[in-house]
């Protein structure tokens, strides 16, 4: 596989909720995007989709050449990826499933066409295994939700992916403002998922055990250490919480403490009773608001603050920029 050809087409494979962020995204780069998805109605849900998206890529800024008409639609899978340079895989998450499907796409394509897949858990090791001509080329290109407005994109190889594949990956996505981060090993969830898993299981167990309710917590998080994640990363915040002396003074200082705090830590039993117990407590925290209404509200902070992170960033030198 060639490390320098130009993916200039991409096909989305799935036009569902991160199959059709994708296409949003790609087509605000300025590139061309065939999608395909046996579903009913399918091209026109894309469509909406894009369209409503449009007004928030535009806020964040269109590349040149940005255009919702290099948009295809074809429900012919062969079809979609004829001429492609990657293709984004977003089926569902089951294994048998894209095994499959990469068989498939592994003797349509030429080999120097890259197939990532969006998956948020399984692993490529298990999904490449169907495709026995060129595994190497299928990575793991996990965004985050929803992947026009978020910029995180999980790279991760299987055991018989390139280094070629992955740099290629990497720059590539790097190459349309994402920010791409490698995973040296696969782990189930990859990263970001297992994080939110890791703080989901407190905030269960928190509620579970009535020590506050489902507003309180997400306020806690919300308003508290959310709003600092915002900026900077778990590790990079411990730098901080150091004062001066920096990391080694944190771990100095609070390394006992922390450990101390793990143990106590829950694993709440998501029982009938507990599960009606969180949905009652969601209820009551969202009210009368739609779920459109909380995305729009969602949307609406996350723009405003990917538009803050990106004027600091034009306004601090490349050097302080590494800093962050």
């Amino acid at each position: 596989m060639t490390n320098t050809k130009p993916i200039r087409r991409v096909a989305i494979i799935g036009t569902g909720v991160i199959g059709a962020s994708w296409a949003a995204q790609y087509l605000a780069k300025g590139l061309d995007v065939v999608a395909t998805d046996i579903a009913p109605d399918a091209e026109a849900a894309l469509r909406k989709f894009v369209d409503s998206a449009w007004p928030a890529l535009e806020r964040l800024g269109l590349s040149p050449g940005a255009s919702q008409a290099k948009l295809k639609f074809t429900a012919d899978l062969a079809e979609a990826v004829v001429g492609v340079d990657l293709v984004q895989e977003n089926g569902p998450e089951r294994l048998d499933f894209k095994q499959k499907l990469y068989k498939q796409l592994d003797e349509l394509l030429p080999p120097d066409v890259i197939i990532a897949s969006s998956s948020s858990g399984i692993k490529m090791s298990d999904i490449q295994s169907g495709a026995a001509l060129h595994p190497e080329r299928c990575v793991i290109g996990h965004p985050f939700n929803p992947p026009h407005l978020i910029p995180l994109v999980e790279v991760v190889g299987g055991t018989r992916t390139s280094e070629q594949t992955i740099q290629r990956a990497i720059a590539f996505y790097k190459s349309i403002g994402k920010k791409a981060v490698r995973l040296n090993k696969e782990m189930p969830g990859h990263v970001a998922n297992r994080l939110q898993g890791a703080l989901a299981r407190e905030v269960y167990y928190l509620v579970a055990e009535d020590v506050l309710s489902a507003a309180d917590v997400d306020d806690a998080l919300s308003w508290g250490p959310g709003l600092r994640w915002g900026i900077m990363g778990n590790m990079m915040l411990n730098h901080l919480g150091g004062g001066p002396g920096g990391i080694e003074h944190f771990l100095h200082q609070f390394a006992g403490p922390f450990t101390a705090t793990w143990k106590t830590l829950g694993t709440p039993d998501l029982t009938p009773e507990v599960q009606k117990k969180l949905i009652d407590g969601v209820h009551a925290e969202i009210g009368s608001r739609s779920v459109e209404e909380l995305e729009a509200e969602r949307d609406e902070i996350l723009l405003g603050l990917l538009e803050l992170r990106s004027n600091r960033r034009k306004t601090v030198s490349p050097h302080k920029v590494g800093a962050e």
